[in-house]
């Protein structure tokens, strides 16, 4: 594990009331510490889990819209407005890393397509855009991350089936048995939280707090509808 702790430089926000530290999390961050090599970030819509996290990959030198120190490239409204006011501790540091958000993804995957010229070999010899959007996700999972490094990926169950998700909880592990591999992950998905010996972070209650899986609100929901499914389609279209 390489980065130990998020530090809110509140002396230097101005206004609390002004986006994005007005957003509860924000607003009542001192700092977070991690403890686990895999680490999700579970919240609602909102809650600003994507922020904190899109704050980090910038405080990484990463490119915000997607990728890694070396991906220069423009997609708009990918700028991060809480990196200037967040200071990251490292043990130690590392610059190896990627940022994957998967609703920038297309524009990221032209790009490594373009910077790869033509050869494809990092993506098992097909262009990324030319896969599905799950397929190009896992080409790159399974072909570009290697170890010692911190990878950060928002919501990356997007691009990604069930049984594709069950897929790369096999590529989280292949990564952690190497034992220099950070991950930080921002998701909706009771699949993937369910990794083992993860740290589950709610960002629900207006506070950042530790979880247990069958606690997070992911889980109980999805497990009621599917243990309940008539009664909650009843109760959900009465009128």
């Amino acid at each position: 594990m390489f980065l130990k702790k998020v530090t809110l430089l509140r002396d230097k926000v101005s206004s609390f009331q002004k986006y994005p530290f007005s957003i509860p999390i924000v607003k009542h961050l001192h700092e977070l510490t991690f403890t686990k090599n895999v680490t999700f970030f579970v919240g609602e819509n909102g809650s600003g889990k994507s922020t904190l996290l899109e704050a980090i990959a910038d405080k990484c030198e990463f490119n915000t819209a997607g990728g890694n120190r070396n991906n220069f490239y423009d997609v708009k409204a990918s700028e991060s407005h809480l990196g200037d006011y967040i200071r990251l501790s490292w043990l130690p540091k590392v610059t190896n890393g990627f940022f994957l958000r998967a609703e920038s993804f297309y524009q990221l995957s032209l790009h490594l397509d373009e910077m790869d010229r033509g050869a494809y070999k990092s993506f098992g010899g097909k262009p990324l855009h030319m896969q599905s959007h799950g397929e190009s996700f896992m080409s790159l999972f399974q072909n570009r991350f290697t170890g010692k490094a911190i990878y950060l990926l928002d919501e990356p169950e997007a691009a990604l089936s069930p049984a594709r998700q069950l897929v790369f909880l096999r590529v989280i592990h292949q990564l952690m048995k190497e034992k220099n591999v950070q991950m930080i992950i921002a998701t909706h998905s009771p699949i993937l939280l369910g990794y083992p010996d993860a740290e589950i972070l709610s960002f629900d209650d207006n506070r950042i707090h530790k979880t247990e899986y069958e606690q997070t609100e992911h889980v109980q929901l999805t497990k009621y509808f599917l243990q309940h499914r008539d009664r909650m389609l009843d109760e959900l279209f009465r009128e």
